[in-house]
Parts: C-alpha cells; sequence; structure tokens
C-alpha cells in the first residue's frame, strides 16, 4: 500500500504530494505528450494536457496500473504563464481521469520540447503493490 508523506506540521500541499512511500512492482511511463493516435495535436494547454493525461493512463493500463498506483510524475512545460492561466482546467481534467490521487510532482518550465507544437510532456512512475 503506498503512503502519503507529510511532515509534522506541515501544511497540506494543493494539487500533489510532499512524498509517496511505495512498495510493489514499478511501471515507469516515457514522456507523454498531448498528441493522438494520429499525431495530432488539440488546440491550447489544457486540451493538450488532458490528451497527455490520457495518453499516460493509457500506457500505464497496459503495464496493469491505474491512476491510483502513480506515486511520482514530472511535468514539463514549455510557458509557465500558459500553465497557470490553465490550472482551472487543468484540475478538472485531473479530477476527472484520476481522482483524488495527489503523488508527488514537479512542474518544469523548459525551453522547448521535442515535438515542436508540444506544450507539455509528462513522465510518470507508478508502484502497484
Amino acid at each position: 500500500m503506498n503512503r502519503v508523506l507529510l511532515p509534522e506540521g506541515w501544511p497540506r500541499p494543493k494539487g500533489y504530494s510532499n512524498g509517496i512511500a511505495a512498495e510493489g512492482r514499478m511501471v515507469f511511463v516515457a514522456g507523454q505528450i498531448g498528441w493522438d493516435e494520429a499525431g495530432a495535436f488539440p488546440d491550447g494547454f489544457a486540451a493538450q494536457f488532458r490528451q497527455t493525461l490520457a495518453n499516460t493512463l493509457a500506457v500505464l493500463a497496459e503495464g496493469g496500473a491505474g491512476p491510483e498506483h502513480i506515486v511520482r510524475m514530472t511535468w514539463y512545460v514549455v510557458d509557465k504563464r500558459e500553465y497557470l492561466a490553465a490550472l482551472r482546467e487543468i484540475g478538472a481534467a485531473w479530477r476527472e481521469l484520476v481522482g483524488p490521487h495527489y503523488p508527488a510532482m514537479a512542474v518544469v518550465e523548459v525551453k522547448g520540447l521535442i515535438e515542436d507544437a508540444a506544450r507539455i510532456e509528462i513522465e510518470t512512475t507508478a508502484v502497484i503493490s
């Protein structure tokens, strides 16, 4: 069983966990971006985030994992302001696709991604108890 790590006296973070303790079979998902099966990108950051998350969950499912098994994610965004402007839509997509599960996460602004049209890339680690 995975356990959320929250040191005594620390405020509960919003939208992520400070850490997760986990034991079990690990599933690693390479950086996923917001294109569909045909290689087309939807318009807008929030739409690309939703597709990126759906792609991540599809790869996890192939490994026998679900959203509840995610212990760590690293998000790479090409524009911090674009990301911050889409937080409400990102939160709605997260709640719809993942639910009330918040892994340890980092968000990093990068100069660019290999696919020029990509606005976000997410790497994921899951642990199946």
